[in-house]
């Protein structure tokens, strides 16, 4: 009997109303080729409803007063803006007395003054998916006319901004801007973004009948790594490089999504971030036909949970198979991480990630592993004194001028 208690946290699923179409077409994308799932429905549109049937569904089956929908891609403004205000409407209609918020990721290329204004005036926060200066931006972020679009992404956030819409960035690191981690970090600060995520990019090749190109977690692991991909050598560099920028001159203004969890996880707190939870499972994603799968990085048919016009959000998030999805982060990991004196900070990382072997030859070690653990032996001395500040009610500012004057030992 699994000792998972799944009421303990809010059901959360994300939604995805155009499915896998965009107009861009990013090298390294993971949805693109999520299309060929679906071939039998061309336009990827979810409908009217749909949307209700989701939004009554996603309301009523939350535990907690406060409520977050996360709309996702694809290219989500592909969905005209009279969809979102529908779904405004129908929040308000099914909230009772909830607080419901709402977060959009997007690439940034449609945004209109329109737009902006709908995202301010409902307090929506917006992800931005920018890979950096335009050199490292337009690499891999190109439109289906194989045209740059890093120009049309800052305009976006020049609107953004003037329409004082709250955003972050979503930084993908692939092979070609993890080599310059300085130039990469120092952008986000002169556009002003004080939010970020870096999101590595691990993906493997291998083609299949039904028209992926993309290895799935469960395909077998021997198959080879696509040229984008970050190696872990790379990762831990880029990290460290920026950390060490961050943690003497921005702590407290800046905020780096695995800096923040890993703090959390040296607390003993639970991170911001699914990747680095000891456990997973609890956030799901639903296709625009109403199909629910495990895990944004998991719309494979072997994680497929069923469809919400059979099935109820809850039958499909708290069923066993979902629990034995979430469990089997922690079970699934070989000894070598179970005995790691660094777990506690990652946790093994995504388990998509873990296609390579450990010393021993035992697989499921997460491929990116060397580049985490060279992060976190970098860091310790840096986590030990913030969390001394927080365990003592201080400020993990107060970092910076302990740096100044010597006052920790690296």
């Amino acid at each position: 009997m699994s000792t998972f208690a799944p009421f303990a946290r809010p059901l959360y699923v994300m939604l995805k109303p155009v499915g896998a179409r965009c107009n861009l077409a990013c090298s390294y994308c993971y949805y693109l080729e999520k299309a060929n799932l679906y071939r039998d429905n061309p336009r990827h549109v979810m409908s009217e409803e749909m949307l209700e049937k989701f939004i009554e569904q996603y309301i009523n089956s939350q535990t907690m007063p406060q409520v977050l929908f996360t709309w996702h891609g694809g290219e989500t403004m592909m969905r005209p803006l009279s969809f979102y205000k529908q779904a405004v409407e129908l929040q308000q209609k099914y909230a009772k007395g909830r607080t419901i918020d709402n977060c959009i990721q997007t690439n940034g290329t449609l945004l209109t003054p329109e737009w902006c204004q709908f995202l301010h005036d409902n307090h929506w926060l917006v992800g931005v998916s920018i890979d950096g200066p335009q050199e490292f931006h337009d690499e891999y972020r190109k439109d289906k006319q194989r045209k740059p679009s890093w120009t049309k992404v800052m305009q976006g956030i020049k609107l953004l901004n003037e329409y004082q819409v709250e955003w972050n960035a979503m930084a993908v690191v692939n092979d070609y801007n993890a080599d310059y981690p300085l130039e990469f970090y120092h952008f986000f600060k002169e556009i002003g973004c004080k939010y970020i995520q870096f999101a590595p990019i691990v993906e493997r090749i291998h083609k299949h009948t039904d028209g992926r190109h993309l290895a799935a977690a469960c395909d077998d692991d021997s198959y080879g790594l696509a040229d984008f991909s970050v190696s872990p050598e790379q990762w831990g560099k880029f990290l460290c490089t920026i950390f060490d920028e961050w943690v003497r001159n921005d702590v407290g203004d800046t905020y780096v999504q695995i800096f923040d969890s890993t703090l959390a996880n040296w607390m003993g707190e639970q991170p911001g971030v699914c990747t680095m939870a000891k456990t997973c499972g609890h956030a799901g994603v639903m296709e625009f036909n109403g199909d629910v799968y495990c895990c944004d990085h998991f719309v494979f048919p072997e994680y497929k949970l069923g469809n919400i016009r059979k099935k109820t959000l809850v039958e499909m998030m708290y069923s066993e198979r979902q629990q034995q999805f979430g469990q089997a982060k922690y079970n699934s990991l070989p000894t070598q991480c179970k005995q790691c004196d660094f777990l506690f900070a990652c946790n093994g990382e995504c388990p998509k990630n873990r296609f390579a072997h450990t010393v021993s030859g035992e697989p499921g070690l997460n491929y990116l592993c060397r580049g985490y653990h060279q992060f976190f032996s970098h860091v310790v001395p840096y986590m030990d004194y913030m969390k001394h500040q927080l365990m003592n009610k201080q400020a993990p500012v107060n970092i910076m001028q302990a740096i100044r004057d010597g006052k920790i030992e690296v």
